[in-house]
């Protein structure tokens, strides 16, 4: 098993240092967002897009997403306010009511409070997700690809025309294979039909965070994970030499801001900003900043949007 800080260690730090302080409010949709004067931000530390800092001993949260939404909130004339949470809690507390994704079905919970207005830390759009909440324009690609060590027998698949074949070519070599997944995320095993493949699906405690998998493989806990787009990208830069891309489980993946389906004018509001921050560059700083290697692999992507803002 392997040892980490729980995330409710780090949200009772951030309760502590009264940073994250939830005000009362009952906003929903666009009007009542202002007229509460705050847009509460709920958010899950995930890569780039939502990181908890520590500075001596009190935690602040950063990231891209983090950046995005306080721009979003001094777009609209309100206060920001970030609501920590966790894959299992989210969708709770965005629309009031407990919902998991568990063996291919969506199973809902008790009533909640709602304590958040938008949903953003690089979720990826996916088909059980958008049965729950209303996802905004796309505004950063990805994929889930399987990540071995360096000294794992696998090697990288040729890539083919296909995105199709080279998934099929990476399933074929998963059979009696160890591979690190988790539950109610993009890294679901369901989702992937993974368990057909022969593989040993590894579920980890519940307490773990997507950028403890890289971490997991090289201590040796499991020979691979699967991994996403940006979570690799972070991974290769920082451990160099030591982790290597087979190729993809998935294909092509696009990642959005939540809303409840009852907040389609903030919802709108919020594309309008997207439209309004790519136009003028904003947004590709701040993706400069945060994921620089992405313009590499996904240039053609940051290209297109920007063309069909202008």
């Amino acid at each position: 098993m392997i040892k980490t800080k729980t995330t409710f260690t780090i949200i009772k730090s951030l309760c502590i240092a009264l940073l994250f302080v939830i005000k009362p409010s009952y906003a929903y949709d666009l009007a009542d967002v202002k007229k509460a004067g705050v847009i509460r931000h709920i958010g899950i530390p995930y890569a780039n897009f939502v990181n908890y800092i520590n500075t001596d001993g009190l935690y602040t949260a950063q990231g891209l997403d983090i950046e995005l939404i306080q721009g979003f909130a001094k777009y609209l004339g309100v206060e920001y306010q970030f609501v920590p949470s966790t894959w299992n809690s989210a969708f709770g507390d965005l629309t009031g009511k407990e919902a998991i994704y568990k063996d291919n079905v969506i199973q809902y919970g008790k009533k909640v409070p709602i304590t958040g207005d938008v949903i953003a830390n690089g979720a990826t759009i996916l088909p059980w997700r958008e049965q729950l909440i209303d996802f905004s324009d796309d505004y950063f690609p990805s994929a889930v690809w399987l990540i071995s060590r360096a000294d794992s027998e696998l090697q990288p698949i040729s890539p083919s025309n296909s995105v199709d074949k080279d998934i099929d070519a990476v399933k074929t070599l998963l059979k009696d294979q160890n591979v690190l997944a988790m539950e109610q995320t993009c890294l679901d095993p369901n989702l992937y039909d993974l368990y057909k493949t022969g593989a040993n699906i590894i579920l980890p405690e519940k307490a773990r965070k997507l950028n403890e998998m890289v971490p997991a493989i090289l201590n040796k806990d499991a020979d691979n994970t699967l991994l996403d787009v940006p979570d690799t990208l972070i991974a290769l830069e920082k451990w160099p030499g030591e982790i290597k891309v087979i190729g993809p489980i998935s294909e092509e993946q696009f990642m959005a801001a939540g809303f409840r389906k009852d907040s389609p004018k903030l919802r709108e509001a919020f594309n309008d900003y997207l439209r309004e921050i790519r136009r003028n560059g904003t947004y590709n700083q701040l993706v400069e900043k945060y994921y620089p290697s992405v313009f590499y692999y996904y240039s053609d992507y940051f290209k297109a949007h920007k063309s069909n803002d202008t």
